[in-house]
């Protein structure tokens, strides 16, 4: 019998720490061809808002479903997230429907996971300071995600509304602190790699920018957020906006000479203006493009000195959520959580 999930149902079972794990998996499997997979199906829904189809088959661990995700900004003036998702999972030995998803944390905590991944693949390992564009949903998940694999010191946030930036700095102190009381409880799960850090709002994206190790693009801007001399050499930048054609969050001349690394070669040639936009302008061909991630994740030679800049570019794949479903169904079906649904 199929099973509904609500996003309660969905925390309750996966940790982020579950998920960069998962996510690395994911994305091996994907780069070994283990993933069938089309590019995702956009429907401009209008006013800049689009409604997406990602469906997923994975070969190991056998997984078949379909995320349906919705991209309104304006959600924010009516109160509701800008990104909203359901996921579908079905019997991959029968194609019988097995499971309905709540995706929007999934959503929001496999991109951070991954982002995570990228750091472990790609940043210097002595990465301390980061820098976090964007104060929404994405920066916080960034925040919790990345501090589980960096004992980071300094963290700088920057975007474009002082109060959104100064409300994410104050969650953010209040959290850690909060950790901090509670880090020898058994209840807390797996320690971060950074028990505490300071964290600081910035009146420019350049303050932030300056002297950081990691870099994390999570804006809804169209056009680039950062100036390539703003860089410094070893840094590491993780765009995760800017999933369109015709948008792009880093300025093209810091694209073209930092190592370049995506998610997936096929969805970047195609979705993602930092690539698209810099093909078409000729400052680089498609060959730019070093790796994917998950051939990284399987050995694949990424960062080669301490003072190159990588840059990972993440559009999100159908095989990350269905795999984050799919474990997700699989432990709340172990301890019986869930509704069972009857069509």
């Amino acid at each position: 019998m199929p099973v509904l999930l609500s996003e309660k149902d969905v925390r309750a079972v996966l940790s982020m720490d579950d998920l960069i794990g998962a996510m690395e998996i994911a994305l091996d499997q994907f780069s070994a061809g283990a993933v069938r997979q089309p590019l995702r199906n956009i429907v401009d829904a209008g006013g800049g808002a689009f409604y997406g189809v990602m469906p997923a088959f994975i070969a190991r661990p056998a997984a078949l479903g379909t995320k349906l995700v919705s991209v309104y900004h304006a959600n924010a003036e009516r109160g509701l997230p800008s990104h909203l998702a359901t996921i579908v999972l079905h019997d991959p030995e029968t194609g019988a429907l097995s499971a309905i998803i709540d995706g929007r944390y999934i959503t929001e905590a496999r991109t951070a996971a991954v982002s995570a991944a990228s750091t472990k693949h790609l940043a210097r390992k002595d990465a301390r300071v980061l820098a976090v564009l964007g104060s929404g949903v994405q920066a916080r998940s960034h925040l919790d995600a990345l501090s589980r694999v960096h004992a980071l010191k300094q963290v700088s946030v920057w975007s474009p509304s002082k109060q959104h930036r100064d409300e994410l700095v104050e969650e953010t102190r209040t959290a850690l602190a909060a950790g901090s009381a509670a880090a020898d409880s058994a209840a807390t799960g797996p320690r971060a790699a950074s028990d505490s850090y300071a964290i600081s709002a910035v009146d420019h994206a350049g303050e932030a920018v300056v002297g950081a190790d990691v870099i994390v693009l999570v804006t809804s801007s169209p056009v680039p957020v950062i100036e390539s001399g703003w860089v410094k050499p070893g840094a590491h930048v993780i765009c995760v906006g800017a999933c369109r054609p015709t948008q792009r969050e880093i300025d093209p001349e810091l694209t073209a000479r930092a190592r370049l690394f995506v998610d997936s070669r096929a969805a970047a040639l195609v979705e993602s203006g930092d690539v698209v936009m810099g093909i078409q302008e000729g400052r680089f061909g498609a060959d730019h493009i070093v790796a994917e991630l998950g051939e990284l994740v399987n050995g694949a030679t990424g960062r080669r000195s301490d003072t190159e800049i990588t840059i990972f570019k993440s559009l999100g794949m159908a095989v990350e959520d269905v795999t984050a479903a799919d474990l997700a169904c699989r432990r709340t079906l172990e301890r019986g959580i869930g509704v069972d649904l009857t069509l």
